[in-house]
């Protein structure tokens, strides 16, 4: 399947499972707020650009905010994440190059921990900054790092079924493609 098809398809499948499934499942204690539709940016191949990610996040934010009629806040949280992975990347994948090798971020093309790593700190920053703009100020410190730590939690707890229910075989590229 073309990439820019199967994109295209993942960008329709996660706005729609946040919306009409995750959204609907009320919040545990009006504390836990399930989130999942970030995995796509963090799931975008490895050679696009810094500034074509930021706008991806931003229109993949925006598509959600206007869902759910929140004026910029997901698209705040995800333009962030989608700056931030580039960096995040360099940081944790072996210098041999595995990211000339394979497509995008993987449990094959990372290895298990530096993808696990990967997941939970772009997952803790999303979580963070969106809990953050919700409320604009910090409240009691407490009740604000707990939201945050639940909702990275389950998050990360969705993101891993995930990725055990829909294994994604990463084609080995060559230096050819």
């Amino acid at each position: 399947m073309n990439k820019l098809l199967k994109n295209i398809i993942r960008f329709i499948l996660f706005i729609l499972i946040q919306v009409f499934v995750l959204f609907q499942v009320k919040p545990l204690h009006q504390f836990i707020v399930p989130y999942l539709y970030f995995l796509y940016i963090l799931w975008l191949p490895f050679n696009t650009p810094r500034a074509g990610l930021a706008f991806i996040g931003f229109v993949f934010g925006l598509t959600l905010d206007y869902f759910t009629q929140t004026p910029g806040l997901h698209a705040a949280a995800c333009t962030l994440i989608a700056y931030l992975r580039p960096f995040l990347i360099n940081i944790l994948i072996r210098q041999e190059g595995s990211e000339l090798n394979y497509r995008s971020p993987s449990v094959t093309s990372m290895g298990l921990t530096p993808y696990a790593t990967y997941i939970f700190i772009l997952t803790f920053i999303h979580n963070g900054y969106l809990v953050f703009l919700e409320w604009l100020d910090f409240g009691t410190f407490l009740y604000f790092i707990g939201k945050v730590l639940a909702t990275t939690g389950v998050s990360m707890l969705l993101i891993f079924v995930v990725e055990l229910l829909f294994f994604r075989k990463d084609k080995f590229r060559t230096n050819t493609a």
